[in-house]
């Protein structure tokens, strides 16, 4: 299990790290959009493929549980949107084309898209209103500023692909979570209410 503790330690540790390069100015944005929607009882749709994707449905779960309308992009039961609503993007490459497919039509439907992604210049980032940088390693790049590497300790890929900035992106979306919990005044016993109660 030589191998085990080192990777799992390198997560610890970039985690972290991670922080220090996450725009909390980025974040404020964010929440305040989220908080809007929620006030102003608009919908929430969240969109991204593979290990994103998952990461993403996790969110708007949690959304959910908070008594948001949210949605996850191509799910049979995800209505139409309208202007005003809110798209999630999330890609750390910012490349993946069904992701910025569906930033484009969300633009078309005067939504607001806010992206997750580890590039600011990319295809994604630039069709969004708002970017929250979430660094990473992502599955088609890597860091080559030396700087940033050292800071972030990626030294060997001890974890495989996007892993980096799904790890990131995660605990990044549940704190934000956290964080409406206390601006809204939504207590955990409150969100148990929403919770599935027909399981399998």
């Amino acid at each position: 299990m030589k191998v085990f503790r080192r990777a799992y330690h390198s997560l610890v540790k970039y985690l972290e790290a991670a922080s220090d390069f996450i725009s909390e100015s980025e974040l404020e944005y964010f929440v305040k959009t989220l908080e809007s929607v929620y006030r102003e009882n608009k919908r929430a749709f969240i969109v991204g493929v593979g290990r994103s994707g998952l990461v993403g449905r996790a969110f708007a779960m949690r959304l959910m549980h908070l008594g948001f309308s949210a949605y996850v992009v191509g799910e049979t039961v995800t209505p139409a949107a309208r202007a005003g609503d809110l798209l999630i993007a999330i890609s750390g490459s910012g490349r993946s084309a069904a992701v910025v497919a569906a930033a484009e039509v969300a633009k078309s439907l005067n939504m607001m898209v806010v992206a997750l992604t580890s590039y600011a210049d990319s295809p994604l980032a630039k069709k969004a209103d708002l970017v929250v940088i979430i660094p990473g390693r992502t599955k088609v790049s890597r860091e080559d500023r030396w700087e940033v590497r050292q800071l972030l300790g990626l030294h060997e890929p001890l974890a495989p692909l996007g892993t980096q900035f799904e790890i990131v992106a995660q605990v990044v979306l549940d704190s934000v979570i956290s964080e409406l919990m206390h601006r809204l005044g939504v207590e955990e016993e409150e969100m148990k209410e929403y919770h599935a109660n027909v399981e399998v």
